[in-house]
């Protein structure tokens, strides 16, 4: 009888322990912040007057909270650190856009498809000087830890510019991973 119950204690207390792990490492109410350094891609860039492929640097700033093991939403936003011009799309005349540092935030949702590689997909605008511009993001992610609480990132994400230009964008950032306290 001792024994039976001295191995019912063992078992119970390894699957609480088991269990404690497990809540640990859970995504789910975890929050993200990402600093990224990055070049932003244009194919219709316009140098000298004449087309041009253009790779201006960019920072990337996100947050990410995580609803599940899987699924999370975020803000993801891009500042591009040089002004630049590109030929508009779908536009019958060869008409030419200025943008000025644009800031490119994104309102997007992930999905974790594996323990290191994830996807998004969103809705945001471009801002700058000259004028804004609506925009659709996907992307892919993958990432590694380095710490629990540190993460190695790398991006590579197309936007898509309505009436204006498309650009994809590659990455690598620092991210934080935290848990508020309940």
């Amino acid at each position: 009888m001792k024994i039976t119950a001295l191995l019912v204690i063992l078992l119970l207390s390894s699957y609480v322990h088991a269990q404690e792990e497990n809540s640990e490492q859970s995504e789910k109410g975890s929050h993200r912040v990402s600093l990224g350094l990055s070049h932003v891609n244009i194919a219709q860039g316009v140098k000298d007057s004449g087309s041009k492929w253009l790779s201006v640097p960019a920072w990337s700033v996100d947050y990410d909270y995580w609803l599940s093991d899987q699924w999370a939403i975020g803000l993801h936003t891009d500042i591009i650190v040089e002004s630049f011009e590109v030929k508009a799309n779908l536009s019958s005349e060869e008409e030419t856009l200025e943008r000025s540092s644009p800031i490119a935030p994104a309102a997007v949702g992930i999905y974790k498809a594996t323990k290191h590689s994830s996807f998004l997909f969103g809705v945001g605008a471009e801002f700058a000087k000259e004028e804004n511009l609506f925009l659709n993001r996907i992307g892919y992610e993958w990432g590694t830890e380095i710490s629990p609480k540190w993460e190695l990132g790398l991006s590579a994400c197309y936007d898509f510019r309505w009436n204006a230009y498309d650009s994809f964008l590659i990455g690598i950032s620092v991210c934080r991973k935290f848990k508020t306290k309940k």
